[in-house]
């Protein structure tokens, strides 16, 4: 099954006089959404009590559930301190998950080092295999898929290829395919056309396998770049800026994916979420004629 939901609360879902995570389960299947991101980007606090109650109401209204891990998290630092605070972030976030019955856990790789992205790249490798381990070691790799996301700063690391490389170290590592990213850190040039989503699944299939390659993870929303890549996410509406989602609602019908699709939109992404979650079903209702 494709599922699709916002990243967040969306502005409408405060306007109607809710304030809870606990209560958004409910208010997404009403609108026939049926997943939801929990982001824990400046640090993970939450209660057992809260956990347990956003996780009734998910299982519920069949909401799977997924976390985003702390934004400054970087893998690729060489400091001793920061590499281990990065394993740890990324612990909390599992067993946060595991508490919330969540099934995947996004987190950034980080940032490239001042000797350069090739070492930075072998760091973040080296700390992931580490962070394996540990996950490991405590269950948390069981149930929980963990989601290198792909970047949206040139200064970033976590292009397309680099992501799928991380996930070539284990089986339960899937790419978080960010597609506005892709568009910022290429200024531009990817997500206008269903071409670039041909290239991009493709290379997808070839590295993890087509079986894989199906249960991707994806970000989706328009965005505004500078020269040096993403600078804010905009709406649905906000055409003036790229990428488009159309092209990857067709591909991913021709494909036969069964991703979880996340709307980062500012302020809309549930109701933006809808839309692409339309989008995909004309896109499979032409596929069909």
């Amino acid at each position: 099954m494709i599922r699709f939901g916002p990243a967040g609360n969306s502005d409408s879902f405060y306007a109607q006089g809710y304030a809870a995570t606990k209560q958004q389960p409910a208010w997404l299947h009403q609108r026939g959404l049926n997943a939801l991101e929990y982001s824990f980007g400046r640090g993970v606090r939450m209660t057992e009590k809260t956990a347990l109650e956003i996780r009734t109401e998910a299982e519920k209204y069949d909401v799977q559930l997924s976390v985003h891990a702390p934004y400054y998290i970087n893998m690729a630092t060489d400091d001793a301190e920061k590499m281990d605070n990065s394993i740890r972030y990324l612990v909390q976030s599992g067993m946060a998950a595991r508490m919330m019955g969540a099934k995947r856990v996004v987190f950034h790789p980080g940032v490239t080092a001042p000797d350069g992205r090739a070492a930075s790249v072998q760091r973040i490798e080296g700390l992931l295999r580490r962070a394996i381990d540990e996950l490991d070691a405590m269950g948390l790799m069981e149930d929980i898929l963990f989601c290198p996301e792909t970047m949206g700063k040139i200064s970033q690391i976590g292009d397309l290829e680099e992501t799928l490389g991380f996930c070539q170290l284990d089986k339960r590592l899937i790419p978080c395919l960010d597609f506005g990213h892709l568009h910022a850190r290429s200024l531009g040039a990817f997500g206008s056309v269903r071409e670039d989503y041909q290239r991009a699944l493709d290379l997808l299939e070839q590295a993890l396998g087509r079986a894989r390659a199906q249960k991707v993870h994806i970000h989706f929303s328009r965005i505004e770049y500078t020269k040096a890549g993403e600078k804010r996410h905009w709406t649905y509406s906000d055409t003036q800026f790229g990428p488009e989602f159309w092209p990857l609602a067709q591909e991913l019908a021709a494909r036969h994916y069964e991703p979880v699709v996340i709307c980062e939109s500012k302020g809309t992404m549930a109701e933006d979420a809808k839309t692409y979650q339309l989008l995909y079903e004309r896109a499979v209702k032409e596929m069909q004629l």
